[in-house]
């Protein structure tokens, strides 16, 4: 029996990989194989509405997606720059905001042609803006960089 549902559970595996949803498909694992079959869709699991503030990853893309534009809680280096900030953390100087809304110059040519925006993800309240960012493009796509733009992963769908 528990050969018949490891098999069963590798074919549901493997037509969702065929069918485009292998990034939302995984095998939960017991000691005595696979136990079960989960889906996500990170879009609809995260709910943004236009007037909140967000600083992670999922509520900024989904924000992003929805509205086209940063949640207000976001500030350029020059508006930062004009509270007093000269690097570092923002929390002294605009307490609850984030560096975001610049533009990222995409030198290395590591990313697609286009035109790309950024922002920093995490950092509310932090005392250093870390090395999470959101890379964006005027026609929708939206990537992530856990590494200070070092890797990219593409998270628009």
């Amino acid at each position: 029996m528990k050969k018949l549902t490891a098999l069963w559970l590798s074919l549901l595996l493997a037509f969702g990989t065929l069918t485009g949803c292998a990034g939302q498909i995984g095998i939960i694992g017991g000691e005595d194989g696979p136990t079960a079959i989960i889906t996500s869709d990170s879009a609809s699991a995260v709910s943004v509405t236009e007037d909140g503030q967000y600083d992670s990853k999922d509520e900024v893309s989904a924000y992003l997606t929805e509205y086209g534009h940063l949640p207000s809680n976001y500030i350029t280096k020059r508006q930062a720059q004009a509270l007093g900030w000269q690097g570092g953390s923002l929390e002294p100087y605009a307490p609850g905001c984030s560096i975001g809304g610049d533009r990222f110059g995409n030198y290395e040519g590591t990313l697609p042609d286009g035109s790309y925006h950024e922002c920093d993800l995490n950092t509310r309240g932090a005392d250093k803006r870390g090395a999470e960012r959101l890379v964006y493009a005027d026609d929708g796509r939206i990537y992530y960089t856990a590494d200070h733009y070092e890797s990219f992963e593409e998270i628009t769908e």
